[in-house]
């Protein structure tokens, strides 16, 4: 495959990739889960262009036009692909589709011996409009803001291929792991495959940081997770390039909803620059596990806010975010050498139903409120 080239513009604002390798910054950096989406008038917008969710993700145009959105609202510091966790298992012959007011479903669900024996990783030339869109995407920035690839986890596309669609009870994907777990390790060991060759794409077309989503690890028994997720999650990160075609480093980010549990098992077992938690998780425990101390290792963390915080008025939202970034504390400053370190975020992706108004509350609060922390 062709590599992206490398004469990209040089980048005008490096805040959060300098806190993804736990370089002290001026402030504390923010961006969105799902920052492009249907909460922005904008993205309904060119979705109805589109004709169809797909229709938006496997247009290069429209992928680029809907990433940068956000950017044109709100003072975020990082962008991130748009494009969804599950086309990885389209392009294995899955064939994925959107219902309006529905969630994706798999025509082709995973639920038989015989369906997992012809699964292999897919040929990435199924995906090239993902890298395409990567590609256009990082040049359209013009080098305002880092942006960000990411996939699914082997465990999570094995959730939602086994099922078919999302789950309340995870009952079929749960039944194969207890019952025949050799049948969910061969799927997990070619989606970790898959996973893998699919971020060093992005990473070849443009992506500045890769971030991986474990977004049901949380359902998991303790034991089953570090076994069936943590294990090929593991496998992913060490099949990962650490340099894009400008001779950068890539940061890697694995967010695990649920997963608070297993920070520390996170912790000595993946190796990735940040880790990112949900709203259960306590910032300033978190740190004192995961966050070493200055000039040693350690891992920056990134959330995590509720999202739901975000229907509350702009002045609770205010008051929410700074409460998150004083429980996390004062990040390190000393430009010399790494330590602690803190990205804005939510704890899981921002819901349709959130006025903008208020992420124009949340930023400027995460922006100012952390400089303050800085100079005290």
């Amino acid at each position: 495959m062709t590599t992206a080239s490398s004469s990209f513009a040089p980048l005008q604002n490096d805040t959060f990739l300098r806190a993804c390798r736990r370089q002290a910054t001026e402030y504390t950096p923010l961006w969105l889960m799902r920052q492009a989406g249907r909460y922005l008038p904008e993205y309904k917008a060119t979705r109805a262009r589109a004709g169809s969710f797909m229709g938006l993700a496997t247009h290069v145009d429209y992928a680029t036009e809907v990433t940068l959105q956000p950017l044109e609202r709100f003072a975020l510091d990082a962008s991130i692909l748009f494009s969804d966790i599950l086309t990885v298992p389209d392009a294995m012959g899955l064939e994925l589709s959107f219902a309006e007011g529905e969630g994706p479903r798999f025509a082709h669900p995973v639920r038989e011996e015989a369906d997992v024996a012809r699964l292999a990783v897919p040929d990435m030339d199924r995906l090239r409009y993902v890298f395409d869109a990567v590609t256009s995407i990082r040049r359209a920035l013009a080098g305002r803001v880092p942006l960000i690839g990411f996939s699914g986890s082997p465990w999570t596309l094995a959730c939602y291929m086994v099922e078919g669609r999302g789950s309340q009870d995870y009952r079929l994907v749960k039944s194969m792991m207890y019952a025949r777990p050799d049948l969910m390790h061969r799927i997990l060991a070619v989606n970790a495959e898959a996973v893998a060759t699919y971020l060093n794409a992005q990473i070849d077309a443009g992506a500045q940081a890769v971030m991986v989503f474990d977004s049901w690890g949380g359902v998991l028994a303790d034991g089953c997770f570090q076994e069936f997720s943590l294990a090929y999650t593991r496998q992913v990160l060490a099949g990962l390039k650490r340099t894009g075609p400008d001779g950068q480093d890539v940061p890697r980010i694995v967010f695990t909803k649920g997963g608070g549990l297993w920070l520390a098992d996170m912790d000595s077992a993946l190796d990735c620059e940040v880790l990112g938690v949900d709203w259960t998780v306590n910032l300033g425990r978190a740190r004192a596990l995961v966050g070493g101390t200055a000039g040693g290792p350690g891992k920056a963390l990134q959330g995590n806010l509720d999202p739901n915080v975000l229907f509350a008025s702009p002045e609770a939202v205010a008051a929410q975010a700074r409460a998150v970034l004083d429980s996390f504390g004062r990040p390190h400053t000393d430009p010399s050498t790494t330590g602690p370190t803190h990205i804005f975020n939510l704890g899981h992706g921002i819901s349709q139903f959130t006025p903008p108004e208020h992420v124009t509350a949340l930023v400027e609060a995460v922006h100012s409120h952390s400089r303050a922390l800085r100079r005290g």
